[in-house]
Parts: C-alpha cells; structure tokens; sequence
C-alpha cells in the first residue's frame, strides 16, 4: 500500500527482497506491548493498516495517549468505509486501554486525508514540527 501512495513511492525502498530495516521495524513493533498493527482484510486481502501506539505522559494527569500512524487504504478499497472502520476501531481500543485522548498526523500535502480527519471529529489544535535526519 505505501507504493499506492504518492508520498511513500517517494521516501521508502521497494526492492525487493525487501531491506532488512524494515523487518527489524516490524519486530520491534510487534513485540512492544504498547505497539499494535492492525490489518483491515477483505477475504484474504489485506486492504488497510494502520499503527496504533500507547503512550505515557507526565501531562494530563499522569495520562495515555493513543497516536495513530501508518494509516493506508489500498486505492481498489478507498470509498468503501475501510478507514471509518479502521479509525473507529483505534478509538474505541485507546478508551478501552484506559487513554484520554487519540493523536495523529498527516503531511499537509494530504488534503483528503486532513478532511477526512476532520469528519470524524479530529481537530487541527496543535502545530506539528518535524526534524527529518
């Protein structure tokens, strides 16, 4: 799916096999309590996924937050309602894993993506900085 994506054909490495970083990125991932993957399918194909992590603050009282990342909707599904679900789902796990609040990013070059954000409640309340190495 991130070859789907305009912005991931241009920042991620495709060959095949596929580099080892990202198999490294994908234990680490999986074995960290306070990480989760989760896949949409639709039959034995996998048409969405998004990453889900959970994560302590000193603020808000000693509170979690859930920040939702890696979020991606193969082209052939969008339209379809997969993301609603996939999105719904991270929300309705971080209130059951006990967070007081759901984050995400997306690059301001994905204007769909930003209102559809904003359809399902989302609020630009905070400017975002980055320092890419």
């Amino acid at each position: 799916m991130l070859a789907d994506d305009e912005l991931g054909r241009q920042r991620e490495n495709f060959q095949q096999p596929l580099p080892e970083v990202y198999k490294k990125a994908f234990y680490a991932i999986a074995s960290d309590p306070n990480n989760e993957l989760i896949v949409a399918c639709k039959g034995n194909e996998i048409i969405g996924v998004q990453q889900i992590t959970y994560t302590p603050y000193l603020t808000y009282r000693g509170g979690w937050r859930a920040t939702i990342e890696g979020v991606r909707i193969s082209s052939s599904s969008r339209g379809e309602g997969v993301g609603t679900e996939l999105i719904q789902w991270a929300i309705d796990r971080a209130k059951i894993r006990g967070c007081h609040l759901v984050q995400l990013t997306t690059d301001k070059k994905r204007e769909d993506a930003l209102r559809f954000y904003e359809r399902l409640g989302f609020k630009a309340t905070h400017e975002g900085l980055k320092l890419h190495f």
